[in-house]
């Protein structure tokens, strides 16, 4: 299912890429959530994507989820423009992948021609 919804994020950025910081503005970024459901075939489907996600504590792994999530967007942009000076406690990975860069024309996306189910099981049921 995690190849289907990396498809969907990339499209949404290839379809909003001209409009992703229209004024051009050099070092800034946006956080963004991307809401999906997976029906009774396991199947993905986008619901919405939002430009504030919301960040409230909901169930016991979002805080811990939250606290790498702030912290590999920071290092990523903020500490990358304006350097602190001392070397900070993070975790020597972090959890983003790049999945499309529209300056540099990478793209992970796979071919349209992938099956849609996640389930060997499910898709030789439909060809069928």
């Amino acid at each position: 299912m995690l190849p289907r919804i990396k498809d969907l994020v990339i499209d949404c950025f290839v379809a909003a890429v001209n409009g992703l910081n229209p004024k051009k503005l050099g070092d800034c970024f946006e956080l963004m959530g991307f809401d999906f459901l997976i029906d009774e075939d396991f199947r993905v489907w986008l619901i919405e994507v939002n430009t504030n996600p919301y960040f409230g504590v909901v169930n016991n792994n979002l805080p811990g989820f939250i606290s790498n999530l702030v912290d590999d967007t920071f290092k990523l942009t903020l500490d990358k423009t304006f350097p602190v000076g001392y070397e900070k406690p993070y975790r020597k990975d972090n959890l983003y992948e790049l999945l499309y860069s529209h300056s540099s024309g990478f793209n992970k996306r796979r071919p349209f021609t992938e099956c849609l189910y996640p389930v060997p099981a499910i898709k030789e049921m439909l060809v069928s």
